[in-house]
């Protein structure tokens, strides 16, 4: 890989990518693609593109042709072996293209010792904190001053914002296809409870509050009792938490007869209040950790 690609133009880029996955498979030219690849992760990395953006309506699209060369790299790599520490330590087995990320020191991110991995073509900030073992799939950006903590994922493609807190055991969600799928979005000072799932190009805006256990995908209804009224993903867009929602994990009677005889419920989400300064005290305790 030249210096000259890895710093390619984010258009000249785009248009090569695009005209390379149009390329069947017998007459991709393995060599250009993969320096197109390797140039895309460089870029990833640099966050000088992202996997979504947010339009000047607030709302989140996906960047289909980084989705593309992503999985164009996927298409063209060998499985290597990347094991550490010789035939009696960690054996590892993946793509040749997405190995580890070695990270600088010098970006100022924290990754404490205990197993956890930044894969490559992943954005990480600076003052990021990396409990282990934790998890970053490519694609993934997280922003300045957040935390990533112990059993965590963010997976690909995922946009985590700045000053977020991913409490142990919360799960980002990976949405790599299809290329015009949103990824799973989580906004500035946004607080994950532990062992939350978001999933399914689910947006947190910021500032809201899932506590622990709250899972979201795109089936999951969230029910405002503030506002009075129920949020669901759509055909217009997905599942949207409002800014400063505070929401717990709930549930709901089921419908029918029997259902109701057996006592049956299934779960759901429910935005109790929004956010205000005794809440934004309770969460001031992670300030201690970094």
């Amino acid at each position: 890989m030249t210096t000259g690609t890895a710093n390619l133009d984010p258009i000249l880029m785009r248009q090569r990518i695009e005209s390379l996955v149009a390329v069947p498979g017998d007459a991709l030219p393995l060599d250009d693609a993969e320096r197109m690849v390797r140039a895309l992760l460089c870029a990833l990395e640099r966050g000088e593109v992202r996997a979504a953006e947010r339009d000047d309506t607030g709302r989140w699209r996906a960047v289909p042709w980084v989705k593309q060369g992503i999985l164009l790299g996927f298409r063209i790599s060998h499985v290597e072996d990347m094991s550490l520490g010789g035939r009696s330590a960690f054996r590892f087995f993946d793509k040749h293209l997405f190995p580890t990320q070695p990270l600088p020191q010098s970006q100022g991110v924290r990754i404490v010792p205990g197993g956890s991995t930044v894969r490559r073509g992943a954005y990480v900030a600076r003052g990021v904190v990396c409990m282990p073992p934790m998890y970053i799939n490519v694609g993934a950006w997280v922003g300045a001053g957040s935390m990533v903590d112990s059993h965590a994922l963010v997976g690909s493609c995922a946009q985590i914002g700045e000053r977020v807190h991913l409490s142990a055991g919360a799960q980002i969600g990976g949405v790599l296809e299809p290329v015009n799928a949103a990824p799973v979005i989580v906004e500035d000072e946004a607080f994950i409870g532990g062992n939350c799932g978001v999933y399914e190009s689910t947006v947190v805006r910021a500032r809201a509050v899932l506590a622990a256990g709250v899972v979201l995908t795109s089936a999951t209804p969230v029910f405002d009792l503030v506002h009075e009224r129920v949020y669901r993903a759509g055909l217009d867009g997905p599942l949207e938490i409002p800014a400063g929602a505070v929401v717990v994990p709930g549930s709901r009677r089921v419908r029918g007869e029997w259902g109701a005889e057996q006592g049956l419920s299934i779960a759901a989400a429910v935005i109790v209040k929004y956010r205000d300064e005794d809440t934004s005290a309770a969460l001031a305790m992670e300030q201690w950790l970094r």
